[in-house]
């Protein structure tokens, strides 16, 4: 590639730009983004209050790096005005909501016009046309746990799940958002805490095997009944898709809503036997028992299919088609950087973690 383009490319990926259009998020962007709810009351007054900065500073709102992130004037008087805002705040929740709206409000306008909605990648590197989707069998649901700063991620992998198996079974749960934490835990308390379990390596509590947790369940009852398909008969998992740095505390505000609403101290953990997700090439995990959103996925999958209860639903060919969407996203993410001329090797970390 001719390096005078080369340079040119890298820099447009990197210039500001002002937000285009109306600022207002509508419900239709809104899910189109991969979410169920109506767009967050708290999201709707930071845009509000965005809009209003713009006019009474007289700067333009501009986003530059990822798209995600507020740059010049405006992001100096809106700094000010936000941290001011946060301090106000008595409330720790209050706090945790604000800075979770906001961290979304602004990934969602700095977005417009250069994220595809489906495979948040840029409308150059979009992937959809690669991927293929396939049907979860219905009596297992994901509950897609994103911490704010993974929402629009371009190498996240939790999106994949709801854009292989659908929103309705690969539901995007953002955190401190209180509609979206609400939606999942209504859903959860009816199903009952015996349908409900947490792929996290829970280090403070013995985490059951797929085999432990799974070996004894029968759905021979509600598969006579295939109408029997509200939420009291289906197996829930969470996946808490966010840096490892970030897991910790969202782990912890899973178990404090899981003890006030069933008294338990400690929420369900399922251990899984993952190797080595592929997307370890371009984005490292502290150590190769830690995975990717999607990796997790595909290792319960393929782990509930060797049990002689789960065989007969499929679900080794559903961990295929989740493991071909990786596929299709890691080399995504490769052409680009091969575009921009980055490098596609990362340095390993922790090695002394890897056998």
């Amino acid at each position: 590639m001719d390096s005078s383009k080369l340079f040119s490319t890298t820099n447009a990926s990197r210039e500001s730009h002002k937000v285009s259009g109306k600022a207002a998020i509508s419900l239709e962007e809104w899910r189109g983004w991969g979410t169920t709810s109506t767009v967050p009351a708290i999201v709707t007054q930071v845009v509000h209050d965005l809009n209003l900065l713009e006019k009474d500073v007289d700067a333009d709102m501009v986003f530059g790096g990822n798209h995600g992130k507020l740059s010049g004037d405006f992001k100096v008087q809106e700094d000010k005005k936000h941290r001011a805002k946060y301090q106000s705040l008595g409330d720790s929740q209050q706090k945790l909501q604000f800075f979770s709206a906001r961290q979304i409000a602004c990934r969602v306008l700095g977005s417009r016009g250069y994220l595809c909605q489906k495979c948040w990648l840029p409308a150059d590197d979009c992937m959809c046309s690669k991927l293929i989707t396939c049907p979860l069998w219905n009596r297992i649901r994901f509950w897609l746990y994103m911490h704010p700063k993974d929402f629009l991620r371009q190498n996240n992998t939790g999106k994949l799940l709801w854009q292989v198996f659908g929103v309705q079974a690969a539901t995007l749960c953002l955190y401190g958002i209180a509609e979206h934490e609400e939606m999942m835990w209504d859903a959860l308390k009816l199903a009952g805490k015996d349908k409900v379990w947490c792929l996290y390596p829970n280090k403070n509590a013995a985490a059951n095997s797929v085999k432990d947790s799974m070996a004894e369940l029968s759905f021979a009852h509600v598969e006579e009944h295939p109408e029997m398909t509200d939420g009291a008969h289906s197996l829930n998992f969470i996946l808490i898709d966010g840096t490892w740095s970030n897991s910790g505390a969202m782990f912890s505000r899973l178990k404090e809503r899981y003890k006030l609403m069933w008294g338990e101290e400690e929420i369900p953990c399922i251990m899984l036997n993952t190797g080595a997700s592929l997307m370890h090439k371009l984005r490292p995990q502290p150590s190769w028992d830690r995975t990717c959103t999607a990796a997790a996925a595909i290792g319960l999958l393929d782990e509930l299919h060797g049990l002689p209860n789960f065989v007969s639903y499929g679900l080794d060919k559903q961990a295929e088609a989740l493991e071909d969407a990786v596929e299709v996203l890691l080399e995504a993410l490769t052409a680009r950087r091969l575009r921009m001329g980055r490098s596609i090797t990362r340095k390993q970390r922790h090695n002394r973690d890897i056998l």
